[in-house]
């Protein structure tokens, strides 16, 4: 597994998110607004609009919240207009990051994503610098006591899905955004539970680090994903997970 979404799976476990949910909510609420602007307010034609609602009622998002963002996207509300902005930059041992946000205000969130960067022994790179070493992919999640490999393999595979692989104790769908829908309709119409589904960016390649590299690259994800105009960051790093642990506590 990628090292970043093993720190992500990690946190979630020990409820680091939990004693962030006002700070979660936040990042939820805007995802669900720029979803709806980009395709309308309709989740059953807008696939981003539909995993935006899902993971805010996983995680006990109020549906009048849920749904004033829906509106605010739509432009039905008065609210913040918020645009999607990407950073690239390095971050220890020459890790690549890409950070993913949506703000009301870019001078102040490139001030901040700048300051973070310089704080926990990164830098924040020009366009394009770091993104060659990603790829978007669609990633679905499956608890393995839900399922069968075989059943879960058979449905995805034939619905056009590139990999199914055991990491840790879930199911891990691997597929090409533009198959992704068509996958994850496949694997619910198989009658089997989705943990999660979402849109990612896979790493190409890995930079392994411990000691010194590895505190500062968990604190540098740490600050970015504190920040309410981050949505999503994306990191090529491998650290051993004794280590992500430890930091976790």
């Amino acid at each position: 597994m990628a090292g970043h979404s093993k720190w992500h799976n990690i946190r979630l476990r020990k409820g680091a998110q939990d004693a962030k949910r006002g700070n979660l909510f936040t990042k939820l609420a805007r995802e669900i607004i720029m979803a709806a602007k980009a395709g309308g307010g309709n989740p059953e034609t807008n696939l981003r609009l539909r995993l935006a609602i899902q993971k805010a009622r996983e995680n006990s998002m109020p549906q009048e919240n849920i749904k004033r963002s829906i509106q605010r996207g739509t432009g039905e509300l008065e609210g913040e207009n918020y645009e999607e902005v990407v950073y690239e930059g390095y971050g220890p041992g020459g890790t690549a990051i890409i950070v993913e946000c949506a703000t009301d205000n870019k001078n102040r969130t490139v001030a901040n994503i700048r300051n973070i960067f310089s704080k926990c022994g990164g830098r924040l790179g020009e366009t394009g610098s770091v993104a060659y070493r990603f790829r978007p992919i669609g990633r679905i999640t499956v608890n393995a006591n839900a399922t069968t490999e075989e059943n879960l393999f058979n449905a995805a595979i034939e619905a056009g899905a590139e990999d199914v692989r055991l990491e840790d104790d879930v199911f891990v769908v691997i597929a090409q955004p533009e198959d992704f829908a068509a996958v994850r309709q496949a694997i619910e119409t198989a009658g089997i539970p989705i943990a999660s589904a979402e849109y990612t960016m896979e790493p190409l390649d890995t930079v392994h680090l411990e000691g010194k590299d590895a505190e500062q690259m968990l604190r540098l994800l740490e600050k970015l994903e504190e920040d309410d105009d981050v949505q999503n960051v994306h990191a090529n790093f491998e650290i051993p997970e004794e280590i992500m642990e430890a930091a976790a506590r």
